[in-house]
């Protein structure tokens, strides 16, 4: 699809294109055009679309490789490997480094165990049990995956734009800093909301779901997201780049795993 030229589009539509492509280079590693104008300065407010994108494409990969026959095991598998290298492992990177911080006892020292690259037993521990979530649970789910998928991938980082709304930043730098500076309420909680209310309402119109369980679900997400934010902040007393990876990891790790408790409701 032909991308329209910058002086097709208004300033003010060019400057939510800019934002929105620079979201996708931020948190995915899907290529663009190199001489696409990017704007990160506000990022974050398209995490949950993005979560949507990502979970969609899962989804399509997922559908071909029931296509081919794969068992379901392996495909699972195979669909939470590409999950981490679709976002270059930067959640990942995030929860395994804010384990190894919230297991020292000292609280004075758990940002600084957070910024230390090497990666400590409750890191690779923390890898090593989100990975199985996501899979066993995926593995467990019976029919649409892809809405699955999406609906994990949105409501893990709608958790994350809450974090950053509603929390205080503990560093004076970092990569999660411009995200805190940028950030506007409600707006920017409000977006990616309605974006998943409206995949809701796409559960209920196009899959014949039911309403009660779509209902429930929604409810469940949207309070996973809440509650994971809230305990980083209490652990710590706010938030780091760092643990709006983690609770982007841990919401979609315990929402799927819900949703298969669900699914005979």
């Amino acid at each position: 699809m032909k991308r329209p030229s910058d002086q097709e589009i208004p300033l003010g539509e060019r400057q939510y294109w800019y934002s929105l492509a620079a979201a996708v280079t931020f948190y995915t590693c899907l290529p663009l055009p190199s001489h696409w104008t990017l704007d990160f300065q506000r990022v974050a407010r398209w995490a949950p679309v993005i979560g949507l994108l990502i979970g969609g494409l899962l989804g399509l990969g997922d559908l071909g490789l029931q296509q081919l026959n794969i068992p379901v095991l392996t495909r699972s598998v195979l669909v939470v490997v590409a999950w981490i290298a679709l976002t270059g492992g930067l959640h990942l990177d995030g929860a395994m480094d804010t384990a190894d911080g919230l297991a020292v006892q000292d609280q004075h020292r758990r940002l600084q165990v957070m910024t230390d690259s090497a990666t400590g037993a409750f890191g690779a521990m923390t890898a090593i049990a989100l990975v199985l979530l996501k899979t066993a649970a995926l593995s467990d789910l019976e029919g649409h995956r892809w809405m699955a998928l999406m609906t994990a991938s949105g409501w893990g980082r709608w958790g994350q734009v809450v974090a950053i709304a509603c929390y205080p930043y503990l560093k004076p730098t970092g990569k999660g800093a411009f995200h805190k500076q940028a950030i506007r309420i409600p707006q920017d909680i409000l977006l990616g909301l309605l974006f998943l209310l409206g995949l809701s309402g796409l559960q209920v119109c196009l899959l014949a779901q039911s309403l009660l369980l779509v209902i429930l679900s929604s409810a469940a997400g949207c309070a996973i997201a809440l509650l994971t934010g809230a305990w980083f902040h209490r652990q710590l007393g706010g938030h780091t780049g760092d643990t709006y990876g983690a609770v982007v990891e841990w919401t979609e790790a315990l929402f799927l795993c819900l949703l298969t408790g669900m699914q005979k409701l």
